[in-house]
């Protein structure tokens, strides 16, 4: 078990908690509105109301020894940077940052942060890949330059293996698991010999160009 602190509790933030604290992992949760630290209360470890800017309130949390850290406070950007500042201050090096901005996560990365969150963009881009491909049924982007998608296997793949159509070689892609919708099985890492069927689905790994020429088989 971890322990982890969430500074900031919007839509975003509120949700990191809650499913960080339903995998098991001690949560405490941090905003300056009483209202949504009452509402977060009831699903996770601790929630407190407070300023995280203010190294006083970091330390009543146990930020010196938490695993990790988010900081998701909207569009104040000072409040990020200086709540990144004092967790950093305490010791606390693992710090995600949710981000409004290209600047905004300029400024963080330089500051040290692990990674800035963009869900907006990334769930706008996501979208954008899901609205304009046949047979596309999840895209995330991982990093830059690395995404991976779930596709229905298009018709001139069933019957053949993925050794047969070598899509490594042939495609830049690299299938990481195979969803047998039929029996709702996921298989990671599936057998390179068994031959492919409509009620399958591919999650593929590749740059985004590699992974979007493959819809255009649909």
């Amino acid at each position: 078990m971890k322990r982890f602190i969430v500074v900031g509790l919007g839509n975003f933030g509120s949700t990191l908690a809650h499913r960080l604290h339903e995998l098991g992992h001690e949560v405490v949760a941090i905003d300056v509105r009483p209202e949504v630290v009452d509402a977060i209360g009831p699903h996770v470890s601790r929630a407190l109301v407070g300023d995280a800017t203010k190294r006083a309130v970091l330390e009543e949390a146990g930020a010196a020894d938490a695993d990790g850290a988010a900081i998701s406070t909207g569009d104040n950007l000072a409040a990020s940077v200086l709540t990144l500042l004092t967790l950093h201050d305490l010791g606390l090096k693992q710090t995600f940052v949710k981000v409004i901005s290209e600047e905004h996560a300029r400024i963080v990365d330089a500051l040290g942060a692990e990674e800035g969150v963009f869900p907006e963009q990334e769930s706008a881009l996501a979208l954008a890949s899901r609205m304009t491909a046949s047979g596309l049924l999840r895209y995330t982007q991982l990093g830059p330059g690395i995404c991976a998608q779930e596709m229905a296997v298009p018709d001139e793949w069933c019957g053949k293996t993925l050794r047969e159509l070598e899509l490594p070689q042939r495609y830049h892609v690299q299938v990481v698991a195979l969803h047998d919708l039929l029996r709702d099985t996921m298989t990671p890492v599936p057998e390179p010999d068994r031959p492919l069927t409509q009620s399958d689905t591919l999650l593929l790994a590749g740059d985004p160009q590699a992974l979007e020429r493959l819809t255009r088989l649909r």
